[in-house]
């Protein structure tokens, strides 16, 4: 016979979606646990996100000795040990960590580790101790996807395998130009390597607006970076020395490693969901936009659910779905008012429509590009790109759409901009502080709004 405990939630899972979800919980004075297999963070803090961005700094900080000549610094690159940029990338999630421990601990959420598995409309089972709760909210999070027969082993690897090399590959192949190719093309390159990206699809980032796009691939090609977009993979070798990766146009690419960056599938399988009627498709949760699944009290968040698989989106799901239990009706964030970074360089960031899903919903649309030639920072910076504003006719501003160095900290102002539908009228008499690359912004709003200054007509 199993023990039993009750509460008013428990979370399976606790990645950004499930302790967000658990902290938000716990505040408003719910009583949770936090059911987790591996370690508190998910894979955001532990194979994801925060690993690839210290990696990410650690190549900005590769390519200083090449930008500092053309400013009259001379420096030089020694080296790029990667037993010590892992050390302190390992540093940097240790830290976070143990924070996030912390916090759990002091918002008394039971945290339960083990490997959990939905057993009753209101029940999980964790090494057959069962926990029941009011609501269940299901956050398992996701994995790196494959292609079918392309198996991950030896030296075709995932971002987890990546993200643990203690070496620089010199020649590496890239299996898809989406967030996290387009990442790791950046960190090797900057680290030395010859990197070439293969891409099915017309162009890189090929979720974003077509300016952006066409902007990287122009950066990705001074930077050295190959890319082969709109070309298909067909199969790979691989032994001692290396990869042979061939694609469907007959050609055969060589590389120490082929880095399979295809996206993330839901990581939903032996976990009991269609035993208890949770409506799937692909793997994923269908759940309705107030995330309930339809069964019983038991609602999905983050990964498992279809859209855009980031770890903030993860992470306010969580907090709404405590809202939603606690009473408090939240309001709801469409997917598409939700920020979108790339931590590449040049970065990328956008939010809200593209100018074609604009046109498509709305007509006829006005846009906008300021290129931050004319921003002091951005040429004090080095950084070429634009701020693009996408707004329905006459009316707010629906979308934004950027790309050049650290405009990813540019995102606030958007974000807010778009979810608080904007008209250019409203932003063009905010003032920006001079000289920052914020200005840009301003700039772009001033110009939609129909008075453009540091742009011409």
């Amino acid at each position: 016979m199993t023990d039993s405990h009750e509460y008013d939630i428990v979370i399976l899972g606790g990645g950004s979606g499930g302790y967000a979800c658990a902290l938000r919980g716990a505040q408003l004075g719910l009583k949770v646990a936090l059911i987790e297999a591996d370690k508190l963070g998910g894979t955001c803090l532990h194979r994801g996100c925060i690993p690839t961005k210290a990696l990410l700094h650690a190549a900005e900080l590769a390519e200083a000795p090449h930008e500092g000549e053309s400013i009259g610094v001379s420096l030089s690159l020694a080296g790029v040990d990667m037993t010590k940029v892992n050390a302190y990338k390992d540093g940097v999630i240790g830290r976070l960590y143990k924070g996030l421990q912390g916090l759990v601990k002091s918002r008394k959420v039971e945290l339960i580790n083990g490997w959990g598995r939905l057993t009753g409309p209101n029940t999980v089972e964790v090494d057959g101790v069962s926990y029941t709760g009011k609501n269940v909210v299901l956050a398992s999070g996701s994995y790196s996807r494959s292609l079918p027969g392309l198996d991950i082993q030896g030296r075709v690897i995932a971002s987890e395998q990546a993200l643990a090399m203690d070496w620089v590959p010199q020649r590496a192949v890239i299996l898809g130009g989406g967030v996290i190719g387009l990442e790791f093309a950046s960190v090797w390159r900057s680290f030395g390597a010859e990197v070439t990206i293969i891409e099915a699809l017309p162009h890189l980032a090929p979720n974003e607006d077509e300016v952006l796009s066409k902007n990287l691939e122009r950066a990705y090609r001074k930077r050295g970076i190959n890319f082969k977009v709109g070309v298909r993979f067909s199969g790979v070798e691989q032994d001692e020395s290396g990869v042979k990766v061939s694609t469907e146009d007959g050609n055969v690419i060589e590389g120490d490693v082929l880095l399979v960056a295809v996206g993330r599938g839901p990581a939903t399988a032996n976990l009991g969901y269609e035993e208890q009627g949770i409506p799937m498709e692909r793997g994923f949760v269908l759940a309705n936009e107030r995330l309930h699944t339809g069964v019983g009290n038991i609602y999905a968040v983050g990964d498992i659910v279809p859209g855009l698989q980031l770890a903030h989106r993860g992470f306010q799901q969580g907090i709404f779905v405590a809202e939603e239990i606690a009473g408090l009706n939240p309001a709801l964030i469409e997917d598409v008012n939700i920020p979108r970074v790339t931590y590449c360089e040049p970065e990328l960031a956008s939010i809200g429509l593209t100018e074609a899903q604009a046109k498509e919903k709305h007509g006829e649309v006005e846009t906008v590009e300021y290129n931050l030639a004319g921003n002091g920072k951005s040429q004090i910076l080095q950084t070429a790109g634009l701020i693009k504003l996408v707004r329905a006719k006459d009316g707010p501003i629906v979308g934004v759409h950027m790309i050049g160095a650290r405009v990813g900290e540019l995102i606030g102002e958007a974000q807010l901009m778009v979810n608080w539908e904007s008209y250019p009228e409203d932003m063009a008499p905010l003032v920006h502080a001079h000289p920052t690359q914020n200005e840009a912004m301003g700039e772009a709003a001033m110009a939609l709004a129909g008075k453009p200054l540091h742009a011409h007509n």
